[in-house]
């Protein structure tokens, strides 16, 4: 199947498409502020820079978009007729990315929560979901990833 677009046009599309500061993201944050609840964005320091970080609490909430990061049984997450293979290996990475980073950030000690794309369509759900991720226990700040702030810098991480 041939592309549509020229490939300028098709480049002014695919720059168009954002990493940060997403509507679904936008949902989230909305949600935790209702709730009175501090939080960072994209933090340089932690692996794959997780779009929110609750440092005092050692809680995460990484919002991914379910056609780039394969949410598996979604509608969203259909592959495009033209160039498959290519499709497949960008895919592939993407996942995989994802994977060594949750992997690195529960190394770390933090609890990280998953919100899909399609998910935040239904608010009241989503926002229960939240509530419930908030209640796990509190952790002690960081200084420096993977060492809690009372925790001189010559001592061992635990």
């Amino acid at each position: 199947m041939i592309d549509r677009l020229s490939p300028q046009a098709r480049s002014a599309n695919m720059a168009k498409i954002r990493g940060r500061n997403t509507s679904p993201e936008l949902v989230v944050r909305r949600i935790l502020h209702s709730l009175g609840v501090g939080y960072r964005l994209h933090v340089a320091r932690l692996p794959g820079r997780p779009d929110i970080v609750m440092t005092g609490r050692r809680l995460i909430i990484e919002v991914r978009g379910c056609f780039w990061h394969r949410h598996p049984g979604c509608s969203q997450a259909s592959t495009p007729k033209t160039r498959p293979e290519f499709w497949a290996q960008k895919f592939l990475s993407t996942v995989s990315r994802d994977e060594k980073n949750e992997t690195a950030i529960r190394a770390l000690g933090y609890d990280l929560l998953i919100v899909w794309e399609c998910e935040t369509s239904e608010t009241t759900a989503l926002k229960q979901r939240i509530i419930d991720f908030l209640a796990l226990q509190k952790k002690p700040p960081l200084d420096a990833p993977g060492r809690p702030i009372h925790q001189k810098k010559d001592q061992p991480l635990r």
